[in-house]
């Protein structure tokens, strides 16, 4: 197919002398150039030529860095013909252009980096097309700047609309399963997304070693962590979910390629809690168990999980066991690390009560699998009864989880149901679920005993405080009768008092309104001083006193006395 381009492509070269052409091979296809034309444009070839010969120039075109469609674009603008340039041509074009030295101004070089500044590096869809195929060639892209260019304009883009790393992941709790949600998320019209042509291109499609860097680039650079997570979720889905069809089936090579990408993935993601939900992190750490992951990757995932384990569903918990013997169905120690995660990281007691709830749920559904051994349901009741004590929850849902297991392994022994009740701890039960468990045919004797036992002593507390209240409510009582006894008898004795103020006060008032009268009485008698008694001397009068200072008495009538013989 190059051969006979290139033969269609040769009767539009000009002619030249026969002394100056030679037959080249690239990557096995023939080329007939002329020398003197090629050695004009590019310097290495000039410096070649002086120094080898004819058969060496074979041999440095045999080895040279770059394909037969690379090369005829070369040959194309040397010969001074038109050259198409496009988004997957001009970065093979750049680096073959500086390894053959054709730099300068008007040279093959300068034209092609400025078509990239131009139509490429503008456009998002351009670069991240541009950047798979540097990739290609990495150690030249490098030195030349391009790999640096198409890594900044990505950054730069996604800096200015982190929309385009993708969605956030709307993380859904159990008690927000309402489709209104955020009004504030971010839902991308589905007209604008089928028109609008930069959503074609994301950074799923490029290969693990361009999506590592650009993905740090931008965690250094300040972009969300919601759309971190969002474009680290899609890799996700894309390169392990979507095409891991079973570990057996699989080869080698994928399953190492796999294990590379899902350790890799766990070291870019955010630690932020909700930035993923419970399902999609318990899907990763599965995966990370399957194919082998380091302990650190694992580890990784177990404490994201951890941090926001009372969103999880029991469905989430049902990890399966790895490796050769498959001893137990489900990996406890992973779920035991998962708890232990939570407790050191959670401190709100709703989280306890939400943790406590699905541990009840988690082992319901696991003691409905008739495959389950009793060791492996033991551990994980042991587990569920720790965290029902943390959260100071009754022990109904164990008790719920182990008539299951009971129902669904009629075939055990009276030892091997003692074995599975050893977990239950009666004084825990409610009063339904004591009564319920002492007519339960399916739990051994020793077990029934033990609940009935309990059941009483439970009644007799009951009792013994119903008593107790019953005497409390008998003395507050007593209590507040007499405290009325004596403030009724308080209230007469002010009322008395009260009575006995008001008739003095009144009687004082009567007298002040007769002594008001007469004041009035006597002024309005007093208009003529001779010949009337004053109204002082008539008030002095009034009330038994002398006319003057001299009159001692005057309730006694003095004797006249003569002026001359004082007798």
């Amino acid at each position: 197919m190059a051969e006979k381009k290139h033969k269609d492509t040769l009767p539009w070269f000009p002619k030249t002398t026969p002394s100056s052409e030679l037959q080249v091979y690239v990557r096995g296809v023939p080329f007939t150039l002329d020398m003197e034309i090629l050695a004009s444009k590019s310097a290495k070839v000039a410096d070649f030529l002086k120094e080898n010969s004819n058969v060496d120039l074979q041999h440095f075109f045999r080895n040279i860095p770059a394909d037969a469609d690379t090369f005829e674009h070369v040959a194309r603008f040397c010969y001074g013909l038109n050259v198409h340039m496009s988004t997957e041509n001009v970065v093979p074009l750049m680096c073959l252009a500086f390894y053959l030295e054709m730099t300068g101004e008007s040279n093959l070089l300068s034209k092609a980096a400025t078509y990239f500044e131009q139509n490429v590096i503008p456009s998002w869809n351009e670069t991240i097309k541009a950047f798979r195929v540097a990739e290609n060639f990495l150690g030249q892209t490098m030195h030349l700047g391009i790999f640096d260019a198409c890594l900044d304009s990505i950054v730069e883009k996604g800096l200015a609309d982190p929309r385009l790393l993708g969605e956030p992941i709307r993380v859904s709790t159990n008690y927000d399963d309402s489709e209104d949600g955020d009004h504030d998320s971010y839902r991308p019209n589905a007209r604008r997304r089928l028109f609008v042509v930069d959503w074609q291109e994301d950074l799923t499609t490029l290969s693990l070693q361009l999506y590592e860097p650009t993905i740090r680039a931008m965690i250094q650079h300040g972009v969300p962590s919601e759309y971190i997570s969002a474009s680290i979720c899609q890799y996700a889905q894309k390169w392990i979910f979507s095409c891991n069809d079973g570990r057996d089936n699989s080869s080698v090579y994928k399953n190492n390629s796999q294990r590379n990408v899902i350790e890799t993935l766990e070291r870019l993601l955010p630690h932020g809690r909700g930035l993923l939900s419970s399902t999609i992190l318990f899907e990763m750490l599965r995966h990370a168990i399957m194919l082998e992951a380091s302990p650190a990757c694992r580890r990784g995932y177990e404490i994201r999980i951890g941090k926001q384990l009372d969103e999880a569903t029991a469905e989430d918990l049902l990890i399966p066991s790895q490796g050769y013997t498959k001893e137990l169905q489900y990996d406890i120690e992973c779920v035991k690390r998962i708890l232990k995660n939570f407790y050191s990281n959670t401190s709100d007691n709703s989280g306890f009560i939400s943790v406590a709830e699905l541990m009840e749920h988690f082992l319901a559904e696991v003691a409905s699998d008739i495959d389950l051994r009793i060791e492996t349901f033991v551990s994980l009741a042991e587990m569920s009864m720790a965290v029902l004590l943390a959260a100071q929850r009754n022990s109904d849902g164990i008790y719920r989880a182990i008539d299951i297991y009971l129902d669904k392994h009629r075939y055990l022994t009276e030892q091997e149901k003692e074995e599975v009740c050893k977990v239950l701890d009666c004084q825990r039960m409610s009063r339904e679920a004591s009564e319920h468990a002492a007519k339960n045919e399916k739990l051994p004797v020793r077990v029934m005993v033990q609940v009935l036992f309990m059941a009483q002593l439970q009644l007799r507390d009951t009792i013994t405080k119903e008593m107790q209240s019953f005497d409390d409510k008998l003395r507050k009582e007593g209590a507040e009768e007499e405290s009325e006894e004596k403030m009724s008898c308080g209230e007469q004795k002010l009322k008395t008092e009260m009575l006995k103020m008001s008739s003095k006060v009144m009687e004082l008032e009567r007298e002040c309104h007769i002594m008001k009268k007469d004041i009035e009485s006597g002024c309005r008698r007093h208009s003529v001083r001779k010949g009337k008694v004053s109204m002082w001397r008539e008030l002095k009068r009034k009330f038994g006193c002398t006319s003057n200072l001299y009159d001692c008495n005057c309730q006694v009538k003095k004797k006249k006395v003569h002026p001359k013989t004082g007798v």
